[in-house]
């Protein structure tokens, strides 16, 4: 019985801190495209890295889903799959879509439950090199990459933390699905393991005047330590930008004219520096707004703030995050349920295996394995 207890409470702190990241993510994103000046009342809206981000945590699912069930599974190809729901949702490229894939999964694709939710048929922004990819996916995966070295490539791969060292090794291939610049890729993978240090860094005892932010900045300390051993191909020019980046945010925080000189434009090396550098500005509990609303005034501010609050969400957990911000955001208990499901299959696989009975008959069509 103890042992059951250490492990619902061991679930529910993991789960708490992924709900953080991916609604810290959302959160970021929104105020980042209304560069930090949200409207007093009413929904607000998602941007197009939360949508994004939300089929790569399904991608995720399903790709673990494939490997119980099937054996094997190469999981950037079961996230391709989950772009192009979102992009038949969004009304691009929808016969080459079907053309694709209504063969596989016939008369009812696109399948799965995040298919059925409205927001995420509708426009919230432009993904350029994402969508341009996709509209030639017959081409095949080695072909499709655009030249970009865009942001969406990194922060719609943010959810990849969640899956550990073996998962986030996938991260440049998620990347470079479409976005085919060595930098973007490279981005991609190091804000992956920064934010799995993020989720994973211990956490202090928590009391009503605990102070947080040294937890902050030694899981970003941690991660930037652990990039050579996590990525071969890290060059010294890299990793003494983001150790700079550190090191800078210790010394002179919540510096303007910084942020807009590690992040000056809509690049995922940019969003990476910029989301680093408000999060190590912020690390407290109580500032989770005040982080947000800085790094909305970078260049891009959707990017660097999508990549703040996930930082950031995922040391604190989610109930640090502002209520009235949650409550307000249209995908929130869509990135719940996804954050909530995706510790759970990595925990429990609910729908079994190839020789073991799963305990959920609803898995599977929630997210089928393929």
């Amino acid at each position: 019985m103890p042992h059951e207890k250490d492990h619902q409470r061991d679930l529910f702190a993991r789960q708490s801190r992924v709900r953080g990241m991916m609604l810290g993510l959302a959160l970021g994103d929104t105020l980042g495209g209304a560069r930090g000046a949200l409207p007093a009342d009413g929904p607000l809206r998602a941007g197009v890295s939360t949508q994004l981000a939300c089929f790569t945590a399904e991608g995720i699912i399903r790709a673990q889903v494939r490997g119980h069930h099937k054996g094997i599974c190469y999981a950037p190809g079961v996230v391709l799959h989950a772009y192009s729901r979102w992009a038949f949702l969004q009304g691009i490229e929808t016969e080459r879509m079907r053309r694709r894939w209504n063969s596989h999964g016939g008369a009812g694709w696109p399948d799965g439950w995040l298919a059925g939710v409205p927001a995420l048929a509708e426009r919230r922004g432009s993904a350029p090199a994402t969508v341009a990819a996709l509209s030639r996916i017959e081409e095949g995966e080695e072909r499709m990459a655009t030249p970009s070295r865009g942001c969406h490539a990194l922060t719609r791969s943010l959810p990849v933390a969640v899956t550990g060292s073996g998962g986030i090794a996938q991260a440049g291939a998620l990347a470079a699905l479409t976005h085919g610049d060595p930098a973007a890729q490279s981005a991609t993978v190091h804000a992956a393991v920064l934010a799995h240090h993020c989720l994973t860094h211990p956490a202090p005892e928590r009391g009503p005047s605990s102070p947080s932010g040294g937890t902050v900045r030694e899981a970003l300390n941690a991660g930037v330590a652990a990039l050579p051993a996590e990525d071969r191909r890290l060059t010294e020019h890299e990793h003494g930008r983001l150790t700079a980046a550190l090191r800078h945010a210790a010394d002179e925080p919540a510096d303007a004219e910084s942020l807009a000189r590690l992040a000056p434009d809509a690049t995922a090396p940019s969003a990476l520096l910029g989301g680093l550098y408000a999060a190590a500005s912020f690390p407290g509990r109580a500032d989770f707004r005040a982080a947000l609303e800085f790094a909305a005034h970078a260049p891009d501010g959707d990017s660097v703030a999508c990549v703040t609050g996930a930082l950031l969400g995922a040391v604190h957990g989610v109930e640090a995050l502002p209520v009235d911000l949650v409550g307000r955001h249209e995908l929130a208990w869509v990135l719940d349920t996804l954050a909530r499901d995706l510790v759970l299959e990595l925990d429990d696989s609910p729908s079994g295996g190839e020789y073991v009975p799963g305990w959920d008959p609803h898995w599977w069509p929630r997210y089928p394995g393929w």
